[in-house]
């Protein structure tokens, strides 16, 4: 077993398994532009933009980068100049205005120049309309009040009687666009012969593994388009974003799935064993330069529910740790993600990057930066920087995934990864394959006096004076003596229902930026974010999301 190395394409070998069953490509969209394979490049190509927007560069009002926008067409519709500014407001304006309110002063010009007899530029206004719909089409399918101002808009025109102008700026072709990208759909297995869901697992290799979850993280990573970027910015989270909340879904679903299929297994040597591969399946994500999968995986494998595992640990050999000690630290959010960057800036050609990190590097440069100038002008470098920061996220779904998904292991991996458990329900499967529990042995200790491995009723209602309340039914058998078990369940149950309800008295929360991959020990989802994620407690280690 080797150590992390240099992330680099892995070797292609013959796939297991299901070998005359369809295979799924995700290709490549057009490229206009190569994205970006160096850190630099960002800086290179927003300095080259800044040259090209002149004067407007350091700051201009609405109305001048509005009206440069349509001097962008000349009188035959073509673009006269480069469409730098035009995309940069076009897609960044919602920072400093809604749609509907931008469309409203572009109705308003066009009113005007019909008032001062200019069908010049009328044209040019619904050119620049025109371009708006066709290069943001997804917009006008999302805003329900920019429908219904594009709507007056049509109607203005048609009442003129410019019937060129209402071709311009028609809309109906919006609803013949292909609308796949934006919904959830599931791949339609073929009529051959299946593979179970509990055998799929045991039955590939950590290489055909990892490239089935990238080909999933692939589909679900190129859904999110630059509005749904734009959203997360003007809302300042992924509420509402149903793209971006399939993706942390995902995450967040395999991370559960190797903490299950790690304790699904009975004994310590066949946990390891699983442990094992998926450090292995780990080791060809990073290979395959799938940072946001592999994220996940090394996330499962460093929750408390499988790292308290004592006996199970103790099966995994030393290079296998090793080799987690590496991941763990290239992943570790200590000095701003400074490893992660590090390797993720060497990367070239195909990569899907932790989303949680350059997400909140898009908030950071959202809020670092004032939206206008101290006289008054819109911020366009801003604008500018928030425009690169999105392109190169977006321009990676350029790049189709070097690999080939067999179409009945994505459908049966996607119904693995959506089977949904409790954290609760984790905690008892983990105490059931280890049972051990800091607090269980101190009550113990103090109480089960004849070491019998039981308590009395009225020595667990002394313990149970701490809580306003009982949290389930103890002595089930009704022999007046409460069990090991019974006690430990206990504690879980008080601890999971204390943190759901808010209440202080198990815990004492700090703030805390964690250095590892860690999860809400309430609700089992990954702590996003590159510091303070959330809170621990100084006694017990418990994290809490924020």
């Amino acid at each position: 077993m080797g150590t992390l190395g240099k992330a680099r394409e892995a070797p292609r070998k013959p796939s297991h398994g299901c070998r005359t069953a369809p295979k799924a490509r995700l290709e490549a969209k057009p490229a206009n532009s190569p994205f970006p394979s160096h850190p630099s490049l960002a800086q290179i190509t927003q300095f080259r933009m800044m040259v090209s927007l002149g004067h407007l560069a350091k700051g201009a009002s609405l109305d001048d980068l509005i009206d440069s926008c349509i001097q962008s067409f000349d009188a035959d519709g073509n673009l006269c100049r480069r469409n730098h500014l035009l995309q940069v407001v076009l897609t960044m304006h919602r920072i400093i205005i809604s749609s509907a309110e931008l469309l409203r002063k572009v109705v308003t010009l066009y009113k005007d120049a019909l008032a001062k007899n200019s069908p010049g530029l009328c044209l040019k206004i619904c050119y620049f309309v025109r371009y708006w719909i066709t290069e943001f089409w997804v917009m006008f399918k999302m805003d329900a009040s920019l429908t219904d101002t594009m709507e007056e808009f049509q109607e203005l025109v048609k009442a003129k009687g410019e019937e060129l102008h209402c071709r311009l700026i028609d809309t109906t072709q919006i609803n013949a666009r292909d609308w796949s990208r934006k919904l959830t759909q599931r791949i339609k297995s073929n009529t051959s012969k299946k593979r179970k869901v509990s055998l799929l697992f045991d039955h590939l290799e950590p290489e055909e593994l990892s490239e089935h979850l990238t080909y999933l993280e692939f589909k679900s990573f190129r859904r999110i388009s630059f509005s749904d970027y734009q959203n997360y910015l003007v809302n300042s989270c992924v509420k509402e974003n149903p793209t971006m909340e399939r993706s942390i879904a995902l995450c967040n679903g395999i991370s559960q799935w190797v903490q299950l299929m790690v304790l699904s297994r009975p004994t310590p040597q066949l946990r390891a064993e699983v442990f094992i591969k998926f450090i292995q399946v780990a080791q060809k994500l990073h290979q395959l330069q799938n940072f946001n999968t592999l994220m996940a995986v090394i996330g499962g494998l460093c929750h408390s529910s499988i790292s308290r595992l004592k006996e199970t640990s103790s099966h995994v050999p030393h290079e296998i740790n090793k080799v987690l000690g590496e991941m763990t630290e290239l992943l570790s959010s200590s000095r701003n993600y400074d490893n992660y960057r590090r390797a993720y800036g060497e990367c070239t050609d195909f990569k899907i990057p932790i989303l949680g990190v350059h997400l909140k590097d898009l908030i950071s440069l959202y809020e670092a930066m004032p939206d206008y100038l101290e006289d008054g002008k819109v911020n366009v470098h801003k604008l500018l920087a928030l425009y690169n920061h999105i392109s190169e996220l977006v321009q990676l779904q350029e790049v189709a995934p070097p690999l080939e998904a067999n179409k009945d292991l994505v459908h049966l991996l996607t119904l693995s990864l959506d089977l949904y458990y409790t954290e609760d329900e984790i905690y008892e499967l983990s105490y059931a394959r280890e049972p051990r529990n800091h607090r269980a042995p101190s009550v113990f200790k103090n109480y089960d006096h004849d070491q019998d491995g039981y308590i009395s009723q009225e020595e667990f209602e002394k313990i149970a004076a701490s809580f306003p309340f009982s949290f389930c039914v103890m002595d089930k058998d009704r022999e007046g003596l409460i069990s090991r078990d019974e006690i430990t369940a206990y504690f879980m149950r008080a601890s999971s229902i204390y943190s759901k309800l808010g209440l202080g008295f198990p815990h004492n929360f700090q703030e805390t930026t964690y250095l590892k991959p860690t999860f809400c020990d309430n609700c089992a989802g990954f702590l996003w974010g590159v510091i303070k994620q959330g809170y621990r407690c100084k006694g017990n280690k418990y994290s809490e999301s924020r």
